[in-house]
């Protein structure tokens, strides 16, 4: 079996959290699984978040989800691969 590290930069996450309340998070397929984690390490932290994991496509950072701006204050896209 193949192992590996797998960063979700949470820390970084956690950081940008500040002052928003209604948070959606996109995960593609691949890192679905770790949403449970994710859900854990923001709520421990931020108790009062409203926080929503996206279950539709993730075709990458241009696929978007289709919500209305008012909906949510953030937006926190995770992908496979690291983009700066």
């Amino acid at each position: 079996m193949n192992k590996f590290h797998l960063n979700l930069e949470l820390e970084q996450l956690l950081n940008k959290l500040k002052g928003n309340e209604k948070v959606l998070i996109q995960l593609p397929d691949g890192l679905k699984p770790k949403a449970k984690e994710i859900q854990e390490n923001i709520l421990t932290k931020f108790p009062k978040v409203k926080l929503t994991f996206w279950a539709g496509s993730c075709f990458g950072a241009c696929d978007v989800p289709q919500v209305s701006s008012s909906e949510y204050d953030l937006l926190v896209q995770f992908g496979h691969s690291e983009w700066r």
